[in-house]
């Protein structure tokens, strides 16, 4: 388990993390959500030890890694930018934390063609990095981190540089592979649906802290306050009270109580933005082919169990 507890970190008399509290269960994936520069890469770096607090404590397994160098933390780093050497081959950058530890040649050979399986590059062990996708590249990272077997897999925004139809695929890789290690992960992203898709839990950061932590149904469900709500998505918030969009119902009525004022496909989903004779705009979110279009009178009702209550 690790327990990092009341971190503060300044640059330049600025708070990066300003009382950051965070815990990660055996087993458990932990994604930290949040925009960038709340503070979410400085907490990785100081979990991993590459950047020390100026207060604070990170704790493993009960031991406190103050003073603990990067390499002895029991960690696996996988960045943005893969940060491979270019001038090695697949199995060369795989091989190297087992190398360093002082591996046999045996054991390098049969870790790394294990991890080369795991990620889905069998057969790629004599390729230069240069002639690789960057979602091969990324493949090539993780299975670098995990050869050594960390005790914790710490992940910064690693799909970033991708294409959406690459992110998606190795997202649904990251999330087998979770499965089937049972590895502790800490995850940082700016992306909810990454965040959502991964996350045991969900920690929200926001200006150096941890502002709300939960499973992505309670986070969704009961957002801690107006700006945690707004970062997820959930534009309906009037009168310290936020409406989720699947509890604004709308459906065509000539008599309605609403006009559609805009409506926009994203992909299985369609959100219609609809004002209401009263004076509000509530925005909807519509899993239909068929829908409503600008201009269109509505009816409007409000689902009582979509409404949160925020402090």
């Amino acid at each position: 388990m690790l327990r990092a507890a009341d971190l503060f970190v300044r640059f330049d008399g600025k708070a990066a993390l300003d009382g950051a509290s965070l815990e990660v269960g055996d087993g458990e994936v932990v994604t930290i959500l949040g925009p960038s520069g709340c503070g979410k890469t400085t907490l990785l770096r100081v979990v991993a030890g590459l950047q020390p607090p100026d207060s604070g404590r990170v704790l493993l397994d009960g031991n406190d890694l103050a003073g603990v160098p990067p390499h002895r933390r029991g960690v696996g780093l996988v960045f943005q930018d893969h940060a491979l050497f270019p001038y090695r081959d697949v199995l060369a950058n795989v091989s190297f934390g087992l190398r360093m530890r002082g591996d046999s040649a045996g054991e390098i050979a049969k870790r790394a063609s294990e991890l080369l399986e795991l990620v889905g590059l069998t057969g790629f062990e004599s390729r230069s990095i240069g002639s690789l996708s960057g979602g091969e590249q990324q493949r090539v990272a993780l299975a670098r981190a995990l050869a050594p077997e960390p005790r914790m897999l710490l992940l910064d925004e690693p799909l970033g540089s991708l294409d959406r139809r690459l992110r998606d695929r190795l997202l649904e890789d990251l999330r087998r592979l979770f499965g089937e290690l049972e590895l502790s992960a800490i995850y940082v992203t700016h992306d909810r649906t990454e965040a959502f898709a991964l996350g045991d839990r969900v920690a929200v950061m926001r200006a150096g802290s941890i502002v709300q932590a939960a499973t992505p149904d309670e986070l969704w469900a009961h957002p801690h306050d107006a700006d945690t709500a707004q970062f997820l998505g959930i534009a309906n918030i009037e009168a310290g009270e936020a409406i989720r969009p699947e509890a604004v119902r709308v459906r065509p009525a000539t008599n309605g109580n609403a006009v559609v004022a805009a409506a926009t496909r994203t992909g299985p989903t369609v959100r219609l933005v609809v004002r209401v004779d009263d004076g509000r705009e509530l925005e909807s979110v519509v899993a239909a082919l068929e829908h409503p279009g600008v201009g269109e009178r509505v009816d409007v009702e409000i689902d009582p169990e979509g409404i949160v209550r925020l402090r």
